[in-house]
């Protein structure tokens, strides 16, 4: 539900997230490539854990459908779920029909303080053969909460399914709207778990990982690849408490959009059923559970052998640059890291795709603040002026001191968004 798009997809999710319209709902294709890699990694990584879903509508997200799918392989505790009430799609495409009001007695109808919302939660701790077919599947799953359903229509209380409130200040105001992560309601839930997994909105992606605390639990949840950047995100990154995911380290995803979102972008269509998706560039899982593909070594060539053979024309015939304001080699491409090379190198912020903490120390990244002690040389507002306007042949001013810079051609050049790392002998 967060992203960063190029192209005409940029423009539309930078507009989404203006106006707060992030509903994106992932497939569960990609949400059982990151899961198995999880398991492939740790076959009981699940077992006997309580696994929390934030969504819009556990009936409408992949996410509840998937692990109330393996509630039993997985071996799962219990799982719980909770809808948010101003999501566009909640309670409008569930099969289920759980909120329906031709069930509802009329008090419970006219009465709005019985029920003040559409957002509702789902703790299940067992998934059985409700529907006596001989066969356990998700279907058992919506007719247990068919009956459930039934139950709190008529006045009685149900352990399984129940409204959410939200939360109010003492004059009355909402404060968080039902089924909000931020709620008291949901922040309890999220006490409860030990796994937090879900897609979170684009606008609040710093928020959801501090509310989350890594800490104290484990999680999976997707984000855009530049929030690797986010001075809250990257020191959890740097000291290894979060890391990028094992499915997806290239291209775009798509992923379904509410029927109000509208599809300009390239790549975007309707199905046969009128459900609409669009494709997204820029998109990894975050995580600090464990996977394969992080203790995988980087296979690479010295220096020597990237001048001879790198397939890249910055790296092929050319040496390796020398930043002005670090004390490190500009390396463009992961697979251009020279393995005889012991010294700080800056590696584009994709590297985390392939990085292995066994066999590389991330020392910090290049920004404005010296956050991480690395800079060997700070601009003057002169020297900034002047490297703008040999550049742009203009007056302006030249941010030198928010990236790492390399001379070419005699004059200084900032180079894209840098990671600095160190072979770890």
């Amino acid at each position: 539900m967060f992203y960063n798009i190029m192209s005409m997809a940029n423009r539309n999710l930078a507009a989404a997230k203006q106006a707060k319209n992030d509903e994106f709902y992932t497939q569960w294709i990609d949400i059982e490539k990151e899961m198995n890699a999880y398991l492939e990694y740790d076959q009981n990584v699940f077992l006997g854990k309580t696994i929390l879903l934030p969504a819009d509508d556990p009936f409408e997200s992949n996410f509840f459908k998937f692990f109330a799918t393996h509630f039993n392989d997985y071996g799962l505790k219990k799982l719980i779920a909770t809808s948010y009430d101003p999501s566009p799609i909640v309670n409008t495409q569930l099969a289920l029909s759980l909120f329906e009001d031709q069930d509802s007695p009329l008090e419970v109808q006219q009465d709005k303080s019985k029920i003040i919302s559409s957002a509702y939660k789902i703790e299940l701790t067992d998934v059985s053969d409700f529907d006596s077919n001989g066969r356990v599947n998700i279907e058992d799953v919506e007719a247990k909460l068919l009956s459930e359903k039934k139950r709190i229509s008529s006045g009685q209380t149900s352990n399984i399914l129940s409204y959410l409130r939200g939360d109010s200040d003492p004059d009355g105001q909402t404060r968080f709207s039902a089924g909000d992560f931020r709620s008291q309601e949901v922040t309890e839930l999220k006490e409860q778990a030990d796994i937090v997994i879900t897609n979170p909105p684009f606008s609040l992606f710093r928020v959801f990982l501090s509310w989350i605390d890594p800490s104290k639990r484990k999680f999976s949840i997707i984000g855009n690849v530049n929030a690797i950047t986010y001075k809250t995100v990257f020191p959890l990154i740097k000291n290894n408490e979060v890391w990028l995911g094992e499915s997806i380290h290239s291209g775009d995803r798509e992923f379904k959009v509410p029927a109000s979102y509208p599809l300009n972008a390239a790549g975007s269509r309707t199905d046969s059923y009128g459900n609409k998706y669009i494709r997204v560039k820029g998109v990894r899982w975050f995580t600090n559970i464990n996977h394969g593909r992080r203790h995988q070594p980087l296979s690479l060539m010295t220096k020597d052998d990237n001048f001879k053979f790198s397939k890249h024309d910055e790296v092929h015939g050319n040496s390796y640059k020398h930043y002005d304001n670090y004390d490190a080699i500009d390396v463009p491409y992961t697979d251009a890291i020279p393995s005889d090379f012991s010294g700080m190198m800056g590696v584009p912020i994709t590297f985390l795709d392939k990085y292995n903490p066994d066999q590389f120390e991330i020392l910090g990244m290049a920004e404005n603040k010296n956050l991480y002690g690395l800079k060997t040389k700070i601009y003057s507002p002169l020297e900034k002026k002047n490297a703008y306007f040999a550049k742009f042949h203009r007056n302006g001013q030249y941010d030198l001191n928010a990236s790492g810079v390399v001379v070419k051609n005699g004059q200084y050049s900032k180079v894209y968004q840098r990671i600095f790392i160190r072979r770890i002998s």
